[in-house]
């Protein structure tokens, strides 16, 4: 595990108890977090070279900033290394573009998060969906609302600089989620606005302190599927709040409410034409998830096959919300230069490879 910051506390706790998985090796910019680490899970503290290059380090799970997560998954593949990386993929299109093809040239697998979208909410309304219950899918919409993560975050910059934003921090949950249920994007038409220059830090050590904001701050757009089906897609770090689910899925005979893409869990809902709302039961997903399933996925993964969260996936996800952002700033519909194969649906089972959850 490179980074360990606030998101490494969520992988850890998952890592524990999946026995498929096993922390070998921690490394981060603060030397003594790392060691901290390292000491309560039983696991080395190494430089982020010594790491990569470790004989005991099959994977490297990637939780740097996202301007970094292209530098240390290339280095990562270079020395034959798998990588699961946090989103998104990286910052731009064509290092993502550049982690693929180098796994691909070395014979390695990449994985990427978000892996909500394997949890029983998502999966659950993907079944839904797939089973007909909703007709031929029209159109979808997925909303995030929050006035900002500098209110909660200690050291918030990096939401604020190029790689950050609402889109592509949030983003990945909503958009990957939209393509697990209605399949790959072929278009996009954005708009955006960035409404304040500053940010004040609400909590930590630098409660106060004033940081720079470099980029769109609201989002808005609409995604032309290659089925056809239309998401429209709000992020904002602008406003108070939202009442709106945070993702529905309209269809010619039934609506869905799916729950929060940000979770692995959570109820739909089903409203057919003439109808009345009904919680739809637990069909699919693995149950009671956490970040770190991916990898568990992965690792369980037949070799020559992807991951559910795979590389792919999220490349395919970089590209349309980069596009979106190109859309606003142009003013013009953008094409989606990549696109994926819909990953594989997830049976409703314990953990991925087997293990059941304790």
């Amino acid at each position: 595990m490179i980074g360990a910051g606030a998101i490494s506390g969520q992988y850890l706790a998952v890592i524990e108890r999946l026995p498929i998985l096993q922390l070998t090796a921690v490394a981060d910019l603060d030397l003594t977090r790392a060691a901290e680490v390292a000491q309560k899970y039983g696991a080395s503290a190494l430089s982020v070279d010594e790491l990569i290059n470790s004989e005991d380090v099959d994977l490297v799970l990637n939780l740097t900033i996202p301007a970094a997560h292209a530098e240390i998954a290339l280095q990562a593949i270079a020395a034959g290394k798998a990588v699961y990386g946090e989103k998104p993929l990286a910052a731009t299109l064509s290092d993502g573009i550049k982690i693929i093809e180098a796994a691909r040239a070395a014979g390695v697998r990449v994985g990427s998060a978000p892996d909500t979208v394997l949890g029983t909410g998502t999966q659950t309304a993907r079944k839904a969906i797939d089973d007909g219950l909703i007709g031929t899918p029209i159109s979808a919409t997925a909303t995030m609302i929050t006035p900002g993560h500098e209110r909660w975050h200690p050291n918030p910059d990096f939401y604020y600089q190029p790689g950050g934003g609402p889109l592509l921090d949030m983003g990945p949950y909503y958009v990957s989620s939209l393509i697990t249920m209605l399949g790959p994007v072929r278009r996009v038409i954005g708009a955006a606005s960035h409404t304040r220059p500053t940010r004040t830090i609400g909590s930590g050590a630098r409660a106060g302190e004033i940081i720079d904001v470099a980029v769109d701050t609201h989002v808005t757009g609409v995604l032309v599927h290659e089925s056809g089906a239309l998401s429209t897609l709000v992020m904002s770090f602008d406003a108070a709040a939202t009442k709106a689910s945070n993702i529905e899925v309209h269809g010619s005979t039934a609506s869905l409410v799916v729950p929060d893409p940000n979770r692995f869990d959570g109820d739909v809902e089903l409203h057919e034409v003439g109808g009345e709302w009904t919680t739809l039961p637990v069909s699919a997903g693995y149950r009671d998830a956490g970040r770190g399933y991916g990898i568990a996925d992965l690792a369980a993964t037949p070799a020559g096959q992807d991951g559910r969260a795979s590389g792919e996936l999220a490349l395919h996800v970089l590209d349309v919300m980069l596009s979106l952002l190109d859309s606003a700033d142009q003013g013009v519909a953008v094409d989606v230069q990549t696109s994926c194969q819909r990953p594989d649906p997830v049976p409703l089972q314990d953990a991925p490879g087997g293990v059941v959850q304790s």
